[in-house]
């Protein structure tokens, strides 16, 4: 697969972490995501993929594309057997200046992008991308419409900067310090969140805690469950194994197997580090 990614320029940088161009054969048809601290909006260029978030949720078709808000369970991305598109990594607060609904609503709960900018907008920004000369203008495209779509959010800077606490400790902070440290009512704190990320400020620590503890694990080497629980602050194994079946539907032990095949069957392959086979 081809995989081209490059950070936007200011002040889109302070919400994006990337823009990205991927196309190709996808190593499995389908993937699995774990929750991520962070949000995602993908422009589909291809044949529709297919996605489903969590296991009591039907899986839906997504054509031009969709919009994902920080979410709390497992994504499963269904390929076609080539796929084509553009997408942005947001922060966990990135979405909210280009949504006209509040990402609460959203969550766990994708939706096309038509739904959140309109048919003929979305329609003439696919048009403008499929004719574009190679990933890096499709990329500046891509940047431009970001730029346009840019709004004022009120908010945006409580949560920011409250959220940039909780990623710098990779969640592992006092929750009730932060409302403190912000000099707002724990209440208000939660609210602006959920408006603006989708999720309180709990749920998003702990998703940096599971995040930063999954991408610090070397699975090529034998794995001590006890150890690795202990060092990412978890009350104990039983504690980290339960947070592990909340956000993967897997068990550690399982968790690993699987993330092992992926290095095995494709080893340095662009998706790998985060998504997993999911057949």
């Amino acid at each position: 697969m081809q995989y081209v990614s490059r950070v936007p320029r200011p002040p889109l940088d302070g919400l994006i972490d990337d823009l990205y161009y991927l196309e190709g054969a996808p190593p499995y048809a389908r993937l699995m995501l774990p929750p991520m601290p962070g949000a995602l909006l993908i422009v589909n260029l291809g044949a529709p993929f297919r996605m489903r978030a969590g296991t009591d949720i039907e899986t839906a078709e997504y054509a031009d594309g969709c919009v994902i808000t920080t979410p709390t369970r497992a994504l499963e991305f269904s390929y076609p057997l080539r796929t084509r598109s553009v997408g942005v990594h947001v922060k966990p607060w990135g979405l909210a200046p280009f949504l006209p609904m509040p990402a609460a609503e959203l969550c766990d709960r994708p939706v096309t992008v038509e739904q959140v900018w309109g048919r003929p907008a979305v329609a003439e920004l696919r048009d403008r991308l499929a004719t574009a000369v190679g990933p890096h203008e499709m990329l500046t495209l891509l940047e431009e419409e970001l730029m346009r779509r840019l709004c004022e959010t009120a908010g945006l800077g409580l949560v920011h900067r409250t959220s940039s606490v909780i990623a710098a400790t990779s969640g592992a902070v006092a929750i009730g310090g932060l409302s403190v440290g912000a000099g707002v009512s724990s209440t208000h704190l939660t609210q602006r969140f959920k408006q603006l990320i989708g999720v309180t400020p709990k749920r998003l620590a702990r998703t940096h805690r599971f995040a930063a503890t999954l991408l610090a694990i070397d699975f090529a080497q034998p794995i001590d469950w006890g150890d690795i629980a202990a060092g990412a602050g978890y009350f104990d194994q039983a504690h980290f194994g339960h947070e592990f079946r909340a956000f993967t539907g897997l068990t550690p032990t399982r968790y690993a197997d699987v993330r092992r095949r992926f290095l095995r069957e494709h080893p340095g392959h662009v998706l790998d580090g985060w998504s997993l086979p999911a057949d």
